[in-house]
């Protein structure tokens, strides 16, 4: 019988905590149209989005359930410019068909004020924004997101189209 140090033990489920992470979103998203996104049916209450560009993203989209219409956008990103401030950017289409056609961006924050996310010196940041949604329970639309230099506004990451559900 082999006998796991406790550094040993922490460290393979770090490793493990780590890889389930990198899993491909798409995967757990359930049936696919043809056109090979979402199907209706799938719509969401939680996200978690990835973000692809320079570097990688990825915003951990909760909705507890509870009374408000508060949503937490926990935002991490990597491998972008050192030193610089970002800015998490969200587009929302009414019509839930799995294509994100919206280009009415609305930066995110911490409620209604916008929240930068500024990376260290080596190229990562984290922020904790939130929004307050509408209260419409059960309403869908489509989602796509975006982080922007916030200096010069340039797109650096995008996200696919995922669908959202306000929960009940």
């Amino acid at each position: 019988m082999y006998r796991i140090s406790a550094l040993t033990g922490a460290l393979l489920f770090a490793a493990t905590f780590t890889l389930a992470g990198c899993s491909d979103p798409a995967a757990s998203l359930g049936p696919s149209t043809s056109a090979g996104a979402p199907s209706l049916e799938v719509a969401k209450a939680n996200l978690e989005v990835i973000l692809r560009g320079d570097g990688f993203g990825l915003v951990k989209f909760r909705q507890p359930k509870d009374d408000e219409t508060v949503v937490f956008l926990d935002t991490w990103v990597r491998s972008l410019t050192p030193n610089t401030s970002y800015l998490l950017q969200r587009a929302v289409d009414t019509t839930v068909d799995g294509s994100c056609t919206s280009t009415d961006w609305l930066t995110l924050g911490r409620g209604l004020d916008p929240q930068p996310i500024t990376t260290d010196d080596q190229g990562s940041g984290r922020e904790a924004l939130f929004r307050i949604l509408p209260p419409t329970p059960g309403a869908e639309f489509d989602i796509h997101f975006r982080v922007i230099d916030a200096v010069t506004q340039a797109v650096v990451l995008e996200s696919d189209c995922y669908q959202f559900r306000i929960s009940p």
